[in-house]
């Protein structure tokens, strides 16, 4: 059995239904689907079992499976309760390495873009504890994200055990189907959709820096599908380390906007809005994943052009059941 947490979520359900279409059936699920619509990311969905992240510890015990593929975590760059944040993120995240460690099993986990904060120390994927510890989250998110990578890089230097491969991923700004549970916390290219679905008019942030137009700050996007398709590639293969999972070319905010246009056939309206005084000072006006560690480590499939993933999520959303 392969164990998937956070199976409900936006990636996880992704990758249940990436391993459901391997014909892998023996998928055991963790999460925590309250009640909310996050069960329907599921419904096409075959699990073996779904286990509640409280309960996964004790049913863990005498267990064999084949991998952990660890994406469960509160994800909400918005979130201030540190406490629930890092018995979430954080120690949930350290019970499952001790576990893959014991019981030498492969752990594929998320980590995050968010861990890079202002990108003033660029977005280079290193894994040394000296080179994390250069890195300034911006948010509780990130930080906890953070905070795990580093425990894991500390282990491995000091030459403790760890599980036979242990793979942590940065994701950049995914998008695709399956985020109507997500609220705020959405891809833009879901709010962009809805928005011009109302018939209104879209809100881009103005640029306040001379040397970027006003929608031209760029951001790594990347297609859902590609990194379900990352994670798999990299189940049980050897190795240890931290990789960038982004598309590994940066496009505009205005390129986004006209590629869920031009899929829906609209011609979409577009406001420039001043970005808030409060978020200036470490707003990030370009990210770009390098994505050399993770060719290395011989996933090599190319990533989704912009336009074609957004034409494939649109599609989805557009459809009577707007989940993949």
């Amino acid at each position: 059995m392969i164990l998937v947490t956070g199976a409900a979520g936006f990636i996880g359900s992704h990758v249940v239904a990436a391993l459901n279409e391997s014909g892998r059936f023996d998928v055991v699920g963790s999460d925590l689907l309250r009640d909310g619509p996050k069960w329907r990311n599921l419904r096409k969905r075959v699990l073996a079992d779904l286990v509640p992240p409280d309960e996964l510890h004790a049913w863990l015990h005498g267990r064999r499976l084949e991998a952990v593929i660890h994406l469960g975590a509160n994800s909400s760059t918005l979130a201030t309760d540190g406490e629930d944040v890092m018995r979430r993120n954080f120690r949930h995240s350290l019970m499952l390495l001790d576990w893959c460690t014991a019981q030498g099993v492969p752990l594929v986990y998320a980590s995050s873009a968010a861990t890079y904060g202002d990108g003033a120390q660029g977005f280079d994927d290193g894994d040394t504890l000296a080179h994390l510890q250069a890195l300034r989250p911006l948010n509780l998110y990130g930080w906890s994200k953070h905070l795990f990578d580093q425990a894991v890089a500390a282990r491995r230097e000091a030459g403790q055990a760890l599980p036979p491969s242990c793979w942590g991923l940065k994701f950049f700004n995914v998008y695709g189907a399956n985020e109507h549970h997500k609220g705020v916390m959405r891809s833009v290219v879901h709010k962009v959709f809805e928005t011009l679905r109302a018939g209104d008019e879209v809100q881009l942030f103005r640029s306040h820096r001379p040397d970027y137009a006003d929608g031209e700050q760029l951001r790594d996007f990347v297609f859902v599908e590609d990194v379900a398709a990352a994670i798999l590639a990299l189940l049980g293969r050897p190795g240890h380390g931290l990789l960038n999972i982004g598309a590994g070319a940066a496009r505009t905010w205005l390129d986004l906007v006209r590629a869920v246009g031009a899929a829906m056939g609209v011609d979409p309206a577009i406001r420039f809005v001043d970005m808030p005084e409060a978020l200036r000072p470490t707003y990030q006006y370009r990210t770009e994943a390098a994505l050399g560690r993770l060719r290395a480590a011989g996933v090599n499939a190319p990533m989704t052009p912009l336009e074609e993933g957004v034409a494939r999520t649109v599609a989805i959303l557009a459809g009577a059941d707007p989940h993949r």
